[in-house]
């Protein structure tokens, strides 16, 4: 049904103007940063620019999945290239988010709920010591400041992933995260005091990472986790641990598409813009074979994480409390 109504059909002219008005904002930006010099009116700018780079990662998140192209080539390219100006290894985060799509939720094998100051399950709060079980403990009251680190965390892995040589083209990448890194920090240190500067940076990789994980957070969390001991079927292993936001064009934008978690799971390939379209498909296919369909608004999505969460930290600020999760 997705393949006769075209919707795995590549969408350039939606990815050319989405680049293009992308470009054109961050052009923008990097020109109002330079005219407005040594001001505190920059922590402004920065709050813009943290919402441009979520943009900007959302385009390099379509390539990894090659949602853009045919070519790998071409995909890749636009990956790089948006990963030099993110900051972030393409090749390291490409690898890490396949990992994801092919278990996702699993206790083992996906790596966004392998999260050292976080749990995500009964299991996971057992194994942590000393600070981080004070941190699993309150970790609903401290996940969104916790995502104020998000952005510097993504810094750090895909340098750590470079100068490891796990990326297969690490000497492209570690000459683009150079260049990032370089450039950034001699713009904002040459047109900035080194005290704005430092707020500069603060905010915009502070405001970054909030927005980079308020796009990935509903996803998953707090929906269904899975071990070994789970036998699912394709349709089931993705569907049943994914959640859909609802919202319309503007949550879209907003999230970047990735609102329609389930169907870009059963389909990561599929162009961005084509996700809508194949909602209400999967939708009533699930619905005609029993498999539930997780659906709900976007702030509704923010207090489920959170009530999962606190639920998963209870046995550990009152260990009489059965763990259930």
């Amino acid at each position: 049904m997705v393949k006769q109504r075209g919707l795995l059909d590549l969408r350039r002219v939606y990815y050319a103007v989405k680049m293009a008005f992308n470009g054109a904002v961050l052009a923008v930006g990097a020109v109002a940063f330079v005219l407005l010099g040594d001001s505190w009116w920059q922590l402004v700018t920065a709050v813009a620019l943290a919402g441009v780079f979520t943009q900007l990662a959302f385009i390099g998140h379509d390539a990894g999945h090659r949602q853009i192209f045919r070519s790998r080539r071409a995909n890749d390219l636009v990956g790089h290239v948006h990963g030099c100006l993110t900051g972030i290894s393409y090749g390291w985060w490409v690898g890490k988010h396949r990992r994801h799509h092919a278990n996702p939720n699993h206790e083992d094998t996906d790596p966004d709920i392998d999260i050292q100051s976080l749990a995500f399950t009964a299991e996971q709060s057992r194994t942590k010591r000393g600070a981080l079980r004070w941190m699993a403990k309150y970790q609903a009251f401290l996940f969104f400041p916790l995502l104020m680190l998000e952005g510097i965390v993504l810094h750090v892995h895909s340098i750590r992933a470079v100068l490891r040589r796990e990326v297969k083209a690490h000497r492209v990448e570690a000459a683009l995260l150079a260049a990032h890194v370089v450039g950034y920090l001699v713009v904002v240190f040459l047109v900035l005091s080194p005290l704005k500067a430092v707020a500069f940076i603060a905010v915009h990789q502070g405001l970054w990472g909030v927005y980079m994980g308020c796009a990935f957070a509903p996803n998953h969390k707090g929906m269904p986790t899975l071990s070994a001991a789970d036998k699912l079927d394709f349709l089931r292993k993705q569907v049943l641990t994914s959640r859909n936001v609802r919202g319309g064009r503007f949550v879209d934008f907003l999230l970047g598409g990735l609102n329609y978690q389930i169907e870009h799971h059963l389909f990561p390939s599929m162009p961005r813009p084509n996700l809508r379209h194949a909602q209400p498909l999967v939708r009533q296919f699930c619905t005609s074979r029993g498999v539930s369909y997780s659906q709900c608004g976007l702030f509704h999505s923010y207090a489920l994480v959170l009530r999962h969460l606190h639920a998963v930290g209870a046995p550990l600020r009152h260990p009489s409390v059965p763990q259930q999760y």
